[in-house]
Protein backbone atom coordinates (compact mmCIF):
# COMPACT_ATOMS: atom_id res chain seq x y z
CA UNK A 1 0.00 0.00 0.00
CA UNK A 2 1.39 3.76 -1.52
CA UNK A 3 1.03 6.42 1.85
CA UNK A 4 2.07 10.15 1.54
CA UNK A 5 3.85 10.59 4.19
CA UNK A 6 2.43 13.36 6.76
CA UNK A 7 4.62 16.63 6.27
CA UNK A 8 6.39 17.88 9.06
CA UNK A 9 4.49 20.49 11.83
CA UNK A 10 0.63 18.96 9.77
CA UNK A 11 -1.22 18.99 13.19
CA UNK A 12 0.13 22.54 14.32
CA UNK A 13 -1.17 23.69 10.92
CA UNK A 14 -4.46 21.74 10.62
CA UNK A 15 -5.29 22.87 14.80
CA UNK A 16 -4.40 26.19 13.23
CA UNK A 17 -6.34 25.88 10.60
CA UNK A 18 -9.68 24.47 12.34
CA UNK A 19 -9.36 26.77 14.91
CA UNK A 20 -10.04 29.90 12.55
CA UNK A 21 -12.62 27.98 10.71
CA UNK A 22 -14.67 27.75 14.23
CA UNK A 23 -14.25 31.21 14.91
CA UNK A 24 -15.05 32.20 11.23
CA UNK A 25 -18.22 29.75 11.75
CA UNK A 26 -18.94 31.32 14.89
CA UNK A 27 -19.02 34.88 13.74
CA UNK A 28 -20.69 34.29 10.88
CA UNK A 29 -23.53 32.85 12.60
CA UNK A 30 -23.76 35.39 14.65
CA UNK A 31 -23.55 37.93 11.66
CA UNK A 32 -26.69 35.88 10.20
CA UNK A 33 -28.97 35.84 13.19
CA UNK A 34 -28.16 39.97 13.45
CA UNK A 35 -29.31 40.54 9.96
CA UNK A 36 -32.47 38.77 10.47
CA UNK A 37 -31.46 35.96 7.53
CA UNK A 38 -31.24 33.37 9.81
CA UNK A 39 -33.21 29.76 8.97
CA UNK A 40 -32.81 28.13 12.20
CA UNK A 41 -34.85 28.68 15.00
CA UNK A 42 -32.28 28.05 18.20
CA UNK A 43 -30.25 30.58 20.09
CA UNK A 44 -28.03 32.08 17.95
CA UNK A 45 -25.34 30.92 20.91
CA UNK A 46 -26.13 27.18 19.83
CA UNK A 47 -25.50 28.39 16.16
CA UNK A 48 -22.09 29.35 17.04
CA UNK A 49 -21.93 26.20 19.17
CA UNK A 50 -22.53 24.26 16.17
CA UNK A 51 -20.42 26.02 13.46
CA UNK A 52 -17.42 25.76 16.06
CA UNK A 53 -17.86 22.23 16.23
CA UNK A 54 -18.20 21.31 12.67
CA UNK A 55 -14.73 22.45 12.12
CA UNK A 56 -12.73 20.58 14.81
CA UNK A 57 -12.49 17.47 12.61
CA UNK A 58 -10.41 19.32 10.47
CA UNK A 59 -7.67 18.51 13.13
CA UNK A 60 -7.40 15.04 11.98
CA UNK A 61 -8.23 15.05 8.25
CA UNK A 62 -4.45 14.17 7.23
CA UNK A 63 -4.25 11.70 10.10
CA UNK A 64 -7.55 10.10 9.60
CA UNK A 65 -9.26 11.61 6.83
CA UNK A 66 -11.97 8.50 6.15
CA UNK A 67 -13.21 8.99 9.72
CA UNK A 68 -12.93 12.75 9.95
CA UNK A 69 -14.65 12.93 6.48
CA UNK A 70 -17.91 10.56 8.26
CA UNK A 71 -17.81 12.63 11.38
CA UNK A 72 -18.13 16.00 9.53
CA UNK A 73 -20.98 14.59 7.45
CA UNK A 74 -22.84 13.31 10.18
CA UNK A 75 -22.89 16.82 12.19
CA UNK A 76 -23.95 18.30 8.91
CA UNK A 77 -26.70 16.53 8.79
CA UNK A 78 -27.25 16.43 12.51
CA UNK A 79 -26.12 19.79 13.69
CA UNK A 80 -29.20 21.83 11.65
CA UNK A 81 -31.79 20.21 13.99
CA UNK A 82 -29.62 20.22 17.06
CA UNK A 83 -28.24 23.24 17.21
CA UNK A 84 -28.01 25.15 13.89
CA UNK A 85 -25.04 26.52 12.19
CA UNK A 86 -24.19 28.93 9.91
CA UNK A 87 -24.61 27.86 6.33
CA UNK A 88 -21.03 29.60 4.62
CA UNK A 89 -18.21 28.75 6.37
CA UNK A 90 -19.77 25.48 6.51
CA UNK A 91 -19.67 25.00 3.31
CA UNK A 92 -15.96 25.44 3.32
CA UNK A 93 -15.68 22.98 5.90
CA UNK A 94 -17.36 20.23 4.38
CA UNK A 95 -15.03 20.99 1.35
CA UNK A 96 -11.73 20.40 3.16
CA UNK A 97 -12.89 17.13 4.91
CA UNK A 98 -14.22 15.86 1.82
CA UNK A 99 -11.38 16.67 -0.49
CA UNK A 100 -8.93 15.54 2.33
CA UNK A 101 -10.31 11.67 1.38
CA UNK A 102 -8.88 11.60 -1.91
CA UNK A 103 -5.73 13.99 -1.44
CA UNK A 104 -4.20 11.85 1.60
CA UNK A 105 -6.17 8.47 2.23
CA UNK A 106 -3.90 5.62 1.65
CA UNK A 107 -6.81 3.01 1.21
CA UNK A 108 -7.85 3.99 -2.08
CA UNK A 109 -10.54 1.51 -2.63
CA UNK A 110 -12.25 2.67 0.88
CA UNK A 111 -11.69 6.32 0.09
CA UNK A 112 -13.59 6.04 -2.99
CA UNK A 113 -16.52 4.15 -1.21
CA UNK A 114 -16.04 6.21 1.49
CA UNK A 115 -17.31 9.49 -1.18
CA UNK A 116 -19.80 7.90 -2.77
CA UNK A 117 -21.47 6.58 0.69
CA UNK A 118 -21.27 10.66 1.76
CA UNK A 119 -22.88 11.83 -1.46
CA UNK A 120 -25.08 9.82 -1.32
CA UNK A 121 -26.24 10.30 2.07
CA UNK A 122 -26.16 14.33 1.46
CA UNK A 123 -28.21 13.59 -1.80
CA UNK A 124 -30.73 12.25 0.58
CA UNK A 125 -30.58 14.27 2.88
CA UNK A 126 -30.85 17.43 1.02
CA UNK A 127 -34.24 16.25 -0.90
CA UNK A 128 -35.88 15.25 2.87
CA UNK A 129 -34.80 18.81 3.60
CA UNK A 130 -36.07 20.53 0.79
CA UNK A 131 -40.03 18.53 1.72
CA UNK A 132 -40.22 19.99 5.28
CA UNK A 133 -36.84 20.50 7.34
CA UNK A 134 -34.73 22.88 8.87
CA UNK A 135 -32.92 24.61 6.02
CA UNK A 136 -35.89 25.46 4.38
CA UNK A 137 -37.76 26.55 7.29
CA UNK A 138 -39.98 23.92 7.78
CA UNK A 139 -41.81 24.53 4.70
CA UNK A 140 -43.32 21.45 3.11
CA UNK A 141 -43.90 21.02 -0.63
CA UNK A 142 -47.45 22.11 -0.72
CA UNK A 143 -46.65 25.62 -0.03
CA UNK A 144 -44.49 25.89 -2.82
CA UNK A 145 -45.88 25.29 -6.65
CA UNK A 146 -43.82 22.41 -8.98
CA UNK A 147 -42.07 25.49 -10.59
CA UNK A 148 -40.58 26.04 -7.48
CA UNK A 149 -39.87 22.94 -6.33
CA UNK A 150 -38.18 21.87 -9.95
CA UNK A 151 -36.09 24.92 -9.43
CA UNK A 152 -34.70 24.15 -6.07
CA UNK A 153 -33.95 20.73 -7.44
CA UNK A 154 -32.11 21.96 -10.27
CA UNK A 155 -30.42 25.15 -8.04
CA UNK A 156 -29.43 22.68 -4.74
CA UNK A 157 -28.45 19.64 -7.56
CA UNK A 158 -26.67 21.37 -9.15
CA UNK A 159 -24.59 23.38 -6.67
CA UNK A 160 -23.92 19.61 -4.60
CA UNK A 161 -22.62 18.03 -7.95
CA UNK A 162 -20.09 20.83 -8.56
CA UNK A 163 -19.23 21.08 -4.85
CA UNK A 164 -18.55 17.16 -4.13
CA UNK A 165 -17.33 16.44 -8.24
CA UNK A 166 -14.82 19.62 -7.38
CA UNK A 167 -13.43 18.24 -3.77
CA UNK A 168 -13.06 14.43 -5.84
CA UNK A 169 -11.38 15.63 -8.25
CA UNK A 170 -9.10 18.34 -6.25
CA UNK A 171 -8.49 15.68 -4.04
CA UNK A 172 -7.63 12.97 -6.56
CA UNK A 173 -5.08 15.05 -8.13
CA UNK A 174 -3.40 16.38 -5.16
CA UNK A 175 -2.52 12.42 -4.35
CA UNK A 176 -1.53 11.60 -7.69
CA UNK A 177 0.99 14.95 -7.74
CA UNK A 178 2.03 13.65 -4.28
CA UNK A 179 2.95 10.43 -5.46
CA UNK A 180 4.84 11.76 -8.50
CA UNK A 181 6.73 14.07 -5.95
CA UNK A 182 8.03 11.61 -4.08
CA UNK A 183 9.06 9.58 -7.06
CA UNK A 184 11.05 12.69 -8.39
CA UNK A 185 12.46 12.66 -4.76
CA UNK A 186 13.45 9.22 -5.02
CA UNK A 187 14.33 9.68 -8.48
CA UNK A 188 17.00 12.68 -6.97
CA UNK A 189 18.24 10.57 -4.28
CA UNK A 190 19.73 7.94 -6.76
CA UNK A 191 21.32 10.62 -8.94
CA UNK A 192 22.79 11.53 -6.05
CA UNK A 193 24.51 8.18 -5.11
CA UNK A 194 25.02 7.64 -8.74
CA UNK A 195 26.95 10.82 -8.85
CA UNK A 196 29.20 10.03 -5.61
CA UNK A 197 29.75 7.19 -6.87
CA UNK A 198 31.28 8.18 -9.92
CA UNK A 199 32.83 11.36 -8.30
CA UNK A 200 34.56 9.00 -6.11
CA UNK A 201 35.11 6.37 -9.11
CA UNK A 202 36.71 9.50 -10.80
CA UNK A 203 38.89 10.25 -8.07
CA UNK A 204 40.02 6.86 -7.37
CA UNK A 205 41.19 6.48 -11.30
CA UNK A 206 43.03 10.00 -10.91
CA UNK A 207 44.61 8.54 -7.75
CA UNK A 208 45.72 5.66 -9.99
CA UNK A 209 47.02 7.80 -12.68
CA UNK A 210 48.72 10.22 -10.61
CA UNK A 211 50.42 6.66 -8.86
CA UNK A 212 50.94 5.53 -12.20
CA UNK A 213 53.09 8.58 -13.42
CA UNK A 214 54.94 8.82 -10.41
CA UNK A 215 55.73 5.19 -10.26
CA UNK A 216 57.31 5.79 -14.05
CA UNK A 217 58.98 9.11 -13.59
CA UNK A 218 60.56 8.19 -10.28
CA UNK A 219 61.63 4.57 -10.64
CA UNK A 220 63.44 4.57 -13.85
CA UNK A 221 65.50 7.36 -12.94
CA UNK A 222 66.17 6.13 -9.29
CA UNK A 223 66.75 2.80 -10.75
CA UNK A 224 69.32 4.26 -13.07
CA UNK A 225 71.11 6.30 -10.79
CA UNK A 226 71.70 2.64 -8.19
CA UNK A 227 72.87 0.77 -10.94
CA UNK A 228 75.27 4.06 -11.72
CA UNK A 229 75.87 4.77 -8.03
CA UNK A 230 76.87 1.31 -7.63
CA UNK A 231 79.35 1.00 -10.56
CA UNK A 232 80.95 4.72 -9.19
CA UNK A 233 81.46 2.83 -5.88
CA UNK A 234 82.81 -0.50 -7.08
CA UNK A 235 85.23 1.56 -9.19
CA UNK A 236 86.12 4.70 -7.46
CA UNK A 237 89.57 3.59 -5.74
CA UNK A 238 91.01 2.23 -9.22
CA UNK A 239 89.48 3.64 -12.13
CA UNK A 240 88.69 7.41 -11.18
CA UNK A 241 87.72 8.13 -14.81
CA UNK A 242 85.14 5.39 -14.75
CA UNK A 243 84.04 6.31 -11.52
CA UNK A 244 83.89 9.82 -12.60
CA UNK A 245 81.62 8.99 -15.75
CA UNK A 246 79.33 7.51 -13.46
CA UNK A 247 78.70 9.67 -11.25
CA UNK A 248 78.34 12.49 -14.13
CA UNK A 249 75.14 9.85 -15.20
CA UNK A 250 73.62 9.81 -11.80
CA UNK A 251 73.66 13.91 -11.98
CA UNK A 252 71.96 13.50 -15.75
CA UNK A 253 69.26 10.93 -14.35
CA UNK A 254 68.74 13.47 -11.24
CA UNK A 255 68.18 15.97 -13.62
CA UNK A 256 65.89 14.23 -15.87
CA UNK A 257 63.60 13.04 -12.81
CA UNK A 258 63.18 16.74 -11.87
CA UNK A 259 62.36 17.77 -15.15
CA UNK A 260 60.14 14.88 -15.16
CA UNK A 261 58.47 15.61 -12.47
CA UNK A 262 58.10 19.15 -13.08
CA UNK A 263 55.97 18.18 -16.67
CA UNK A 264 54.05 15.71 -14.54
CA UNK A 265 52.87 17.98 -12.21
CA UNK A 266 52.43 21.22 -15.09
CA UNK A 267 49.86 18.31 -16.94
CA UNK A 268 48.33 16.98 -13.87
CA UNK A 269 47.58 20.76 -13.05
CA UNK A 270 45.92 21.31 -17.09
CA UNK A 271 44.37 18.92 -18.55
CA UNK A 272 44.27 20.77 -21.83
CA UNK A 273 48.18 20.53 -22.07
CA UNK A 274 49.57 17.79 -23.81
CA UNK A 275 52.49 19.69 -25.88
CA UNK A 276 55.05 18.59 -22.88
CA UNK A 277 53.74 14.84 -22.55
CA UNK A 278 56.26 12.22 -23.69
CA UNK A 279 56.21 11.20 -27.19
CA UNK A 280 57.26 7.88 -29.44
CA UNK A 281 59.55 10.55 -30.71
CA UNK A 282 61.00 10.73 -26.67
CA UNK A 283 61.88 6.88 -26.74
CA UNK A 284 65.03 6.80 -28.98
CA UNK A 285 66.19 9.17 -25.59
CA UNK A 286 65.16 6.58 -22.76
CA UNK A 287 67.37 3.54 -25.44
CA UNK A 288 70.60 6.51 -25.44
CA UNK A 289 70.06 6.71 -21.43
CA UNK A 290 70.16 2.64 -21.02
CA UNK A 291 73.19 2.92 -23.44
CA UNK A 292 74.58 5.48 -21.33
CA UNK A 293 74.20 3.22 -18.16
CA UNK A 294 76.27 0.56 -19.98
CA UNK A 295 73.40 -1.42 -21.12
CA UNK A 296 73.51 -3.29 -24.70
CA UNK A 297 70.06 -2.10 -25.64
CA UNK A 298 69.01 -2.00 -29.80
CA UNK A 299 65.93 -0.19 -31.08
CA UNK A 300 63.88 -1.00 -34.02
CA UNK A 301 60.88 1.01 -36.08
CA UNK A 302 59.04 -1.55 -37.96
CA UNK A 303 56.54 -0.76 -40.79
CA UNK A 304 54.77 2.71 -40.59
CA UNK A 305 53.31 3.32 -37.28
CA UNK A 306 49.85 4.96 -37.58
CA UNK A 307 48.65 8.58 -36.18
CA UNK A 308 47.77 7.96 -32.44
CA UNK A 309 46.87 10.27 -30.12
CA UNK A 310 48.88 11.81 -27.33
CA UNK A 311 47.41 9.43 -24.87
CA UNK A 312 48.62 6.44 -26.61
CA UNK A 313 51.71 7.73 -27.08
CA UNK A 314 52.63 8.11 -23.31
CA UNK A 315 51.25 4.90 -22.49
CA UNK A 316 53.56 3.36 -25.25
CA UNK A 317 56.49 5.69 -23.61
CA UNK A 318 55.86 4.56 -20.35
CA UNK A 319 55.65 0.85 -20.86
CA UNK A 320 59.19 1.41 -22.77
CA UNK A 321 60.38 3.26 -19.63
CA UNK A 322 59.23 0.44 -17.33
CA UNK A 323 60.32 -2.22 -19.24
CA UNK A 324 63.93 -0.62 -19.68
CA UNK A 325 63.64 0.06 -15.81
CA UNK A 326 63.31 -3.51 -15.10
CA UNK A 327 65.84 -4.64 -17.12
CA UNK A 328 67.94 -2.43 -15.13
CA UNK A 329 66.71 -4.46 -11.63
CA UNK A 330 66.24 -8.03 -12.87
CA UNK A 331 68.24 -8.65 -16.40
CA UNK A 332 71.75 -8.95 -14.88
CA UNK A 333 74.67 -6.81 -16.26
CA UNK A 334 75.52 -8.51 -19.22
CA UNK A 335 71.54 -9.09 -20.74
CA UNK A 336 71.27 -7.55 -24.30
CA UNK A 337 67.62 -5.57 -24.66
CA UNK A 338 65.99 -5.25 -27.63
CA UNK A 339 63.22 -2.84 -27.71
CA UNK A 340 60.95 -2.89 -31.04
CA UNK A 341 58.11 -0.48 -31.89
CA UNK A 342 55.77 -2.07 -34.96
CA UNK A 343 53.04 -1.11 -36.90
CA UNK A 344 50.53 -3.16 -37.74
CA UNK A 345 47.69 -3.56 -40.11
CA UNK A 346 45.65 -3.24 -36.73
CA UNK A 347 47.30 -0.81 -34.96
CA UNK A 348 50.59 -0.53 -32.94
CA UNK A 349 52.80 -3.35 -31.17
CA UNK A 350 55.45 -2.53 -28.50
CA UNK A 351 58.25 -4.99 -27.80
CA UNK A 352 61.05 -5.36 -24.64
CA UNK A 353 62.60 -8.19 -24.76
CA UNK A 354 65.95 -9.38 -22.88
CA UNK A 355 67.93 -12.58 -22.78
CA UNK A 356 68.79 -12.39 -18.73
CA UNK A 357 68.47 -14.86 -16.34
CA UNK A 358 66.17 -13.05 -13.91
CA UNK A 359 66.99 -12.29 -10.33
CA UNK A 360 65.64 -10.58 -7.36
CA UNK A 361 66.74 -7.05 -6.96
CA UNK A 362 67.87 -5.61 -3.96
CA UNK A 363 67.32 -2.19 -5.99
CA UNK A 364 64.19 -0.21 -4.32
CA UNK A 365 60.73 -0.89 -6.22
CA UNK A 366 57.20 -0.87 -5.25
CA UNK A 367 56.09 -3.99 -6.90
CA UNK A 368 53.12 -2.45 -8.58
CA UNK A 369 55.38 -1.89 -12.56
CA UNK A 370 53.51 -4.48 -14.32
CA UNK A 371 50.41 -3.56 -12.96
CA UNK A 372 50.45 -0.17 -13.83
CA UNK A 373 50.94 -1.31 -17.47
CA UNK A 374 48.33 -3.28 -17.60
CA UNK A 375 46.02 -0.67 -16.55
CA UNK A 376 47.89 1.61 -19.07
CA UNK A 377 47.11 -0.68 -21.29
CA UNK A 378 43.77 -1.08 -20.81
CA UNK A 379 42.86 2.48 -20.49
CA UNK A 380 43.35 3.10 -24.00
CA UNK A 381 41.61 -0.38 -25.21
CA UNK A 382 44.90 -2.16 -25.63
CA UNK A 383 46.34 -5.75 -24.17
CA UNK A 384 49.96 -6.70 -22.51
CA UNK A 385 51.88 -9.68 -22.38
CA UNK A 386 54.14 -9.47 -20.04
CA UNK A 387 56.15 -12.82 -18.57
CA UNK A 388 59.40 -14.96 -19.08
CA UNK A 389 60.93 -16.69 -22.41
CA UNK A 390 60.96 -20.26 -23.35
CA UNK A 391 64.53 -19.84 -23.88
CA UNK A 392 64.96 -17.40 -20.92
CA UNK A 393 64.54 -13.54 -20.65
CA UNK A 394 61.45 -11.44 -20.62
CA UNK A 395 59.08 -10.17 -22.79
CA UNK A 396 56.81 -7.40 -22.33
CA UNK A 397 54.97 -6.81 -25.26
CA UNK A 398 52.02 -4.26 -25.52
CA UNK A 399 49.66 -4.35 -28.92
CA UNK A 400 46.44 -1.46 -29.61
CA UNK A 401 44.62 -1.59 -32.18
CA UNK A 402 44.19 1.34 -34.23
CA UNK A 403 40.18 2.45 -33.29
CA UNK A 404 41.10 2.06 -29.75
CA UNK A 405 44.19 4.18 -30.04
Amino acid sequence: MVERPLPDGWLRYDAALAAVLAVVGAAMAWLTDTAGVGVFDQDVRLQMLGSALLAIPLVWRRRFPIAMALVQSALYIALPYVTGMDLYSSQVVLFLGFYSIGAWSARRGWALVSRIVISVAMAVWLVSSIFGGPMFGGEGPEAMTATQIMAIFAINGSINIAFFAGAWVFGNRAWQQALERRELEQAGQEIRGLQAEIVAHAVENERLRIARELHDVVAHHVTAMSVQAAAARRVLSSDPARAEASLKAVESSARSAVADLRTMVTTLRSADETESLPTLDDVAALVEEARGAGRSVTYERIGEIPELTPATELTLYRVAQEGLTNVHKHAGAAAHVALRLRGTRDGVELEVSDDGQGSTSALPGTGTGLTGMRERIAAVGGTLEAGPKPRGGFLVRAAIPVGAA
